[in-house]
């Protein structure tokens, strides 16, 4: 078929057309890729020839509530390899070998490695600073010594349980690390540079460096000086009693902060790999679960006066010993029992018939309500992870024993923490707070504070004239009751005893039990309560012989730390025989060591120094109180030196 030139002439036209708007389209292609979409894809390029060393950025540091740093981080650099960059991998797995103390053929299996940035594990991590050196001056290619730092823990164990620790990438595993392991552990940052797709850096590009942003650091509620009495008080009695464990939490009762937490057995945070797991994985304060024995009877005390049920200085009890309740016989703790006596003697001699009583005359209902209100059988809420609930009867479980019992804090399980914080709420005017050990954030650049952990209400269980009652009752324990071990000179002690066996394979230990006490002060505004529990202690376990005095040691110190003067409007101490008094030293100055020996009775022991016959100065100083028998050393002189030296 013959084609006439003018159908030609149309196809290159139209092929012209296309070729020109083809053209066109690709200018316009190109326009908009270079000016619209040239950055974006200048980025993305660069990004995919970016090779990151990550920085770490600084964990927060951990400080109690004056700010002594429990836990800061010290630098502890790592040795990375960029595996592209390194000309000779034997050689360099060589050298670093016999630096890092490691396994040449780990090395070089890492470092040739096809991948951007490889970490030299384990001898590479967290290495010192002498180290860090040694490696740069070995100058080897691809080799570098990235920025990084460990948890230093200067206590040593103190506060072990309460602080936790962190793993090899800093990151919490116990304890408040791992509760407020995201803001302590800030935002990483890194060194950046460009590199070919063999990953060697490229000629005349430069080092991009982006600031890592350290954590928040974190005020704890935990008084260092406290924590340290109790620590110390805790290894006498593992000392002493030769206990299976030992446990002690101190609570400001008003907002509900944890002063001190403790127990033992414990370890050391940076070496916890030392210890079996159950020893750094079980917080006892918050996990150990047990029956609570007498100091439970509070809650039955707070419930019956809050109810109306009891009057304690009027109303008067019969203790035959023992009382019957749905065909079961429960014994009181004093063979024979303690006969007739007000329900306030029944509190301090911790009567279990006189308890039983006020269990009957609340009922189950009300009882259990209480209980409940008060916190028990459900989690309190504090800030650290492993808490326990507790173990309550069901309310279709509770017949007339399980009530009896439950009354006087057998058959129920309790955590110490529970347990704290319900007789807080029994003596602090009636109000259930939510315990915790977060007191505040602080900017670790400026030093102020960006958040502060206010105290939490849970419930109102009692009213503050109840609770008034409560803490006088608990008060005369101390004085005159089973509590008179924890009893302080100068001080209002409230507090109460606690005994109860060990359930061991679903039946009563005859020879196993967890004795406790429960104290605060002062009694008529408490400011601090400390519960003490020691479980299986050797001799005699009693909660009055072995816990009582481990609060009453902790408390006296503890108390002036926290700034709490003493004051002369205490109870008077009830003394049994045997018991060593407090007396008052009397004024010696300006007697004769005739008029001495005639005045002085048998309280004191003297000693003296210095020749003459007058007493020019004394120690301890009169009006001082000390426990009968207690020497008083005075400093002799002539009558007429005495006169010239005034």
């Amino acid at each position: 078929m013959k084609v006439s030139s003018v159908m030609v002439r149309r196809r290159l036209f139209i092929a012209l057309i296309i070729a020109v708007l083809s053209f066109a389209a690709l200018i316009v292609r190109l326009g908009y890729v270079q000016l619209v979409k040239g950055g974006e894809l200048s980025e993305k390029a660069e990004d995919s020839w970016r090779r990151n060393i990550p920085f770490s950025a600084k964990r927060g540091e951990i400080v109690d509530s004056s700010g002594v740093k429990l836990a800061y981080n010290v630098s502890s650099p790592t040795v990375m390899a960029i595996p592209a960059q390194i000309k000779d991998p034997r050689t360099t797995a060589n050298k670093l070998a016999q630096a890092l103390d490691m396994s040449e053929e780990r090395i070089f299996a890492t470092i040739t490695k096809k991948s951007l940035v490889e970490r030299i594990n384990p001898g590479g991590r967290k290495i010192t600073l002498e180290k860090a050196q040694e490696i740069r001056e070995l100058n080897l290619p691809g080799i570098v010594v990235a920025e990084d730092n460990k948890r230093y823990y200067p206590f040593g164990s103190l506060a072990a349980h309460v602080l936790g620790f962190t793993g090899i990438d800093n990151q919490g595993l116990t304890g408040v690390e791992l509760t407020y392991d995201k803001q302590l552990s800030g935002l990483s940052g890194s060194i950046s540079f460009l590199s070919d797709a063999k990953g060697r850096q490229m000629p005349g590009s430069s080092d991009t460096y982006q600031q890592p942003r350290d954590g928040l650091n974190l005020q704890l509620t935990i008084n260092k000086q406290v924590q340290t009495i109790m620590e110390r008080e805790l290894d006498q009695a593992m000392v002493q009693h030769q206990a299976k464990s030992v446990i002690a939490i101190a609570m400001n009762p008003k907002n509900g902060e944890i002063v001190g937490m403790a127990s033992r057995p414990t370890y050391v945070p940076d070496k916890f790999r030392e210890v079996p797991s159950e020893i750094y994985n079980r917080n006892l304060p918050i996990w150990m679960t047990y029956e609570p024995g007498s100091t439970f009877k509070i809650i039955t005390l707070s419930a019956a006066l809050e109810e109306g049920k009891v009057d304690l200085k009027k109303e008067r009890f019969f203790d035959p010993g023992a009382i019957e309740v749905g065909g079961a016989r429960l014994r009181c703790w004093k063979k024979g029992g303690h006969g007739s006596q007000t329900f306030l003697e029944v509190v301090e001699n911790s009567c279990n018939p006189g308890f039983v009583t006020l269990g009957n005359r609340l009922g189950k209902d009300l009882l259990f309500g209480y209980i409940r209100n008060f916190g028990f059988g459900a989690k309190t809420g504090i800030d650290l992870r492993g808490e326990e609930n507790g173990i309550m009867f069901k309310m279709s479980q509770v017949g007339p024993v399980e009530l009896a019992t439950t009354a006087f804090g057998q058959g129920v399980s309790v955590t110490p923490i529970q347990q704290i914080t319900a007789v807080s709420a029994a003596i602090n005017g009636g109000y259930l707070f939510k315990p915790h050990v977060a007191k505040a954030w602080i900017n670790p650049v400026t030093g102020e504070t960006v958040e502060e952990i206010k105290p939490e209400v849970v419930r109102q269980v009692i009213s503050e004239e109840t609770s008034k009652q409560v803490r006088e009752a608990l008060e005369s324990v101390v004085a005159k009751g089973t509590g008179r071990n924890a009893f302080i000179d100068g001080y209002r002690v409230g507090g109460k005893t606690g005994t109860a066996q060990k359930v061991i394979n679903g039946r009563y230990s005859p020879d196993e039990h967890i004795v406790s006490f429960i104290g605060f002060a002062p009694a008529d505004d408490p400011q601090l309560v400390i519960y003490v529990a020691v479980d299986d202690p050797q001799g005699l376990q009693f909660g009055g012989l072995v816990a009582a005095p481990i609060v009453r040691n902790m408390m006296a110190d503890a108390l002036g730390v926290l700034g709490i003067p003493p004051r002369a409007d205490q109870i008077e101490k009830e003394y049994n025989y045997g018991d060593v008094r407090i007396v008052e030293v009397p004024n010696l100055v300006g007697k004769t060591v005739t008029e001495i020996y005639e005045d002085l009775n048998m309280n004191f022991n003297l000693s003296s120094a210095g020749t003459g016959n007058v007493v020019i100065r004394q120690a301890p100083a009169a009006g001082t109180r000390v426990e009968q028998g207690s020497t008083i050393r005075v400093y002799l002189a002539k009558e007429h030196d005495e006169i010239d030296h005034h």
